[in-house]
């Protein structure tokens, strides 16, 4: 997350998609819910929000930008407010400019980012002295992958989600996500791949490595569970996957429960050899990892 408090009662915050290094489901849990383990990276991508204190207790959101279409009624915006509202009894509402960058369910995270973001937002504007960690306690009521847009921008997520510790690996590399139009039901993602599912499945970990490229060879041992399901189902995405191998990616992987595609490059000279013809209906966004630097939630 990036702040700018503009006024005491003002803030503008740009909240960051992520992607899924690699993902495991490891077993379902007595509250319903998966244990999950994880390494998720914040990359380039941006929603922005302008969030303002107003006279009237309520959540006014209005959206802004390419994908200005959404459906915002109750979303985890409204409803990030409203648990804050009832908790601490806040007389006063807020005011939302939501410019939405990050597309829509497509397991990129904007929808939590954006929850995170309006956290943080109330937190400072409202001076409730939440510290971080409080806040994932709260925001888990609203979402599983809500707590990781707390972190530094990247982390290995285990438990439901909640479960963050902080990583360090290399950022020095570049990434090209490439979104469909490819409708994916979480909940449904999560029954298919329960077919197969043991509760007994162990955490896998990054093998030791030296450089980039042993990096990468280490996250290409791994896997996103999810794939086996959705690549049965949506054989475009195993098209996009071997069109990114083709252009010279590293690395290609689904991010979340899908259908997104990212592939990671070494340099700019291999990224610039993908060929926008081959994702003639998909929308491609240039980014980069990014790792925010010491504690607490930088200024812009």
């Amino acid at each position: 997350m990036f702040v700018k408090q503009l006024s005491k009662d003002f803030i503008e915050i740009h909240a960051p998609a992520k992607i899924n290094l690699f993902l495991q489901v490891l077993g379902k849990r007595p509250d319903g819910f998966h244990n999950i383990n994880s390494l998720i990276q914040a990359i380039t991508l941006f929603d922005r929000l302008k969030i303002e204190k107003i006279d009237e207790p309520e959540c006014r959101v209005k959206l802004t930008g390419k994908l200005s279409s959404a459906p915002i009624e109750n979303n985890l915006v409204t409803q990030a407010y409203k648990l804050l509202k009832n908790k601490f009894g806040l007389k006063n509402g807020i005011k939302v400019e939501l410019e939405k960058n990050i597309p829509i369910a497509a397991g990129l995270g904007g929808g939590s980012s954006d929850c995170a973001a309006a956290m943080i937002a109330i937190n400072l504007i409202f001076e409730l002295g939440l510290s971080s960690p409080e806040l994932v306690n709260f925001s888990l009521k609203l979402g599983s992958d809500i707590p990781f847009f707390f972190s530094k921008g990247q982390a290995l997520v285990s438990g439901r989600g909640e479960i963050i510790e902080e990583t360090d690996f290399p950022v020095d590399y570049k990434i090209i996500v490439v979104a469909t139009d490819i409708s994916v039901s979480t909940a449904q993602s999560y029954e298919a791949l329960n077919l197969n599912l043991t509760t007994n499945k162990s955490a896998c970990k990054l093998k030791p490595y030296c450089g980039f490229e042993g990096y990468v060879e280490s996250l290409v041992g791994l896997d996103n569970d999810f794939e086996a399901v959705q690549f049965l189902l949506y054989p475009e995405l195993v098209t996009i996957k071997e069109a990114l191998l083709q252009s010279g990616a590293k690395l290609v992987r689904m991010s979340g429960s899908g259908p997104t595609m990212f592939g990671i490059f070494a340099d700019n000279w291999e990224r610039s050899r993908v060929c926008r013809g081959d994702f003639s209906d998909c929308q491609l966004y240039t980014v980069k990892p990014f790792l925010l630097p010491g504690q607490g939630i930088p200024q812009l």
